[in-house]
C-alpha cells in the first residue's frame, strides 16, 4: 500500500461511530483502523466500545497512534495510545471532530449524528460507511476508499497538523 501522507504531516483522523455496534460494524471498523495506521494517520475517537474499540484495535495492531476523548474520568478501551479523560459527557462530540483533519462516520445512532453535524457545521469533510444519509456525507463502499478520501482531504486542512517524530523541531 502506497502511503498517502502528505508534506511531511501526520493526518488526524476521527472515526466515529456507535458503542454498541453490530459484527459488521466491528469488522468495519478494524479494517479503518488498520488503514488509518498503516497511512501514518493519527486516529482520533471517542474512547469507548463498539465502532471506538474496533478502530482503535486495527490501528494498535498496526503500529498506529490512537487517541480517546472519554466523556468521563474512565481510561476508555484497551487499544489507546492516549486517553483524554473530557468529564464533558456527549459534549465531548465536539472535541472529537474539532481534533480531526477529517471524519469518517461509520454506522452509528443518534450520537454519531451529532458528530456528523458538528463536523459538517465546522467545516470538516465526512466520509460514510453504511451511515446517516445526509447532505454532505460522501457515501464510501469500502474502508478502503473512506481512507485514502479521508487522508487525501485532509491534506489541505490547516487543522491541527503535527510534525512526524522523526522530523525536526526548531
Amino acid at each position: 500500500m502506497v502511503a498517502l501522507v502528505h508534506e511531511g504531516y501526520m493526518k488526524q483522523i476521527a472515526v466515529i461511530g456507535a458503542g454498541d455496534c453490530t459484527g459488521e460494524e466491528y469488522e468495519t471498523a478494524r479494517a479503518v483502523g488498520r488503514l488509518i495506521a498503516k497511512n501514518k494517520g493519527i486516529l482520533i475517537c471517542g474512547g469507548r466500545g463498539g465502532v471506538m474499540e474496533a478502530v482503535s484495535r486495527g490501528a494498535q495492531e498496526n503500529g498506529g497512534i490512537t487517541v480517546g476523548i472519554v466523556p468521563d474520568t474512565g481510561e476508555g478501551n484497551a487499544y489507546l495510545s492516549i486517553v483524554i479523560r473530557s468529564g464533558l459527557g456527549h459534549a465531548r462530540n465536539a472535541l472529537v471532530v474539532q481534533s480531526a483533519d477529517a471524519v469518517i462516520a461509520i454506522g452509528g445512532s443518534h450520537g454519531t449524528l451529532s458528530e456528523i453535524a458538528l463536523s459538517l457545521k465546522t467545516g470538516r469533510p465526512v466520509f460514510g460507511i453504511k451511515t446517516w444519509e445526509i447532505p454532505g456525507v460522501t457515501p464510501c463502499a469500502s474502508p478502503e476508499d473512506a481512507v485514502a478520501m479521508a487522508i487525501c482531504a485532509a491534506c489541505p486542512s490547516p487543522v491541527h497538523r503535527i510534525r512526524p517524530y522523526d522530523q525536526e523541531r526548531p
